[in-house]
Order: C-alpha cells, then sequence, then structure tokens
C-alpha cells in the first residue's frame, strides 16, 4: 500500500518543491510590495501555476502550504488542500510557508478530498475571525500557525500576511507579535 501511495505522489510539481522555508522576508513586515528577489521568483512562478487552471493539491505529507492574497484578504491553503483551478484565479499573491510540495491529484476522489480540506481551512481561519477583538483574532492564528510550523518559519511570516487572513490592520499585527516577543525575553 506505501509503496502504491508513492507512486500516486510522485507527480509533483518540481518548481513548487523549491525549499522556501529558509527565505528572508527583508522589508516585507510592513509592505506587501517590498519583496526580496529570490521570493518574487518563486511566488510568481506559483501564481503562474495557480492562474493555470489545473487543480492542485498542497502536500499532505509535508508541513507547508500557501497563504494567497485575494483582494483585501488572504487564504491559508494548509496540507491536503486544493489550490489552483477556479478557486484562486483572482489570487493577487502566492506565499509560501514551509518546504512547498504541490501535487497533482490523480483521481476524482483526490481532488474531492482535496477540496473538502480546502473547505475545512477557510473554515478554521472563519473560526477565528468570528472573535471579536482584532488583538484576540492575531493571538489565535499566530497560536495555530506556531501549533503546525516551527518558530522560524512563523517568524518570517510577514504581519500584512496575518492581518489579511484575520481581517485586522498589518500594524495590530505587528503589536501582537512584538508583546509576545517581549514576553519571550523575560522568560
Amino acid at each position: 500500500m506505501d509503496s502504491e501511495n508513492q507512486q500516486r505522489y510522485q507527480p509533483s510539481i518540481a518548481l513548487a518543491c523549491l525549499p522556501v522555508g529558509n527565505i528572508h522576508f527583508s522589508g516585507c513586515r510592513n509592505q506587501c510590495n517590498s519583496r526580496n528577489d529570490s521570493t518574487d521568483h518563486s511566488a510568481s512562478e506559483i501564481l503562474k501555476l495557480l492562474r493555470s487552471g489545473q487543480v492542485l493539491m498542497v502536500n499532505s505529507r509535508r508541513r507547508n502550504g500557501l497563504i494567497l492574497y485575494k483582494g483585501f484578504h488572504a487564504e491559508f491553503a494548509g496540507p491536503g488542500a486544493a489550490v489552483g483551478s477556479f478557486y484562486d484565479r483572482d489570487c493577487d499573491w502566492a506565499l509560501p510557508v514551509g518546504n512547498l510540495s504541490l501535487l497533482t491529484p490523480e483521481t476524482h476522489e483526490e481532488r474531492q478530498k482535496a477540496y473538502l480540506i480546502r473547505r475545512q481551512w477557510i473554515r478554521l481561519i472563519k473560526q477565528i475571525t468570528e472573535k471579536s477583538q482584532p488583538q484576540q483574532r492575531v493571538q489565535k492564528i499566530l497560536e495555530q500557525f506556531e501549533q503546525y510550523f516551527d518558530s522560524q518559519t512563523v517568524s518570517q511570516i510577514p504581519d500584512e500576511a496575518f492581518a489579511r487572513l484575520v481581517g485586522v490592520l498589518p500594524q495590530t499585527a505587528n503589536t501582537v507579535r512584538s508583546a509576545a516577543r517581549i514576553l519571550e525575553d523575560i522568560d
């Protein structure tokens, strides 16, 4: 059974398997437009894939995902989630999180499962945004990401990405993150 799964997951998108967890987002904490060149290249290539109309899914066997910037908000597509196709044609920017790997679902069942998982990720973010206080929303999304990704990966995600995910200003995300760092230093 394992060899059958390995064969099914072999056709991963080579470009999207670039190790992106170590990219330093210099100057990207407060403005989405100031990205470094290596981030621009991989993210713009991923964006082309998303807009191609092809259904892809985030590899469920890795701690990885995509933050998809859309208009005035962002969505997170975590492990197992479908990306691309009609879902993401309106995507303005794609921010890879972790060591991103995108796969092509081989069967209708895999595609259906990936769509269901994408919907679960959307519901998780929706639950977080239902908190009334902006600081609580930022704190909760940070807790969710820190439970799943290592602290170095989470620290590289810009404030604007977290802010767009939960519907707050980037300054609010920055304030909550700064307070958390101060508390960590005290401990």
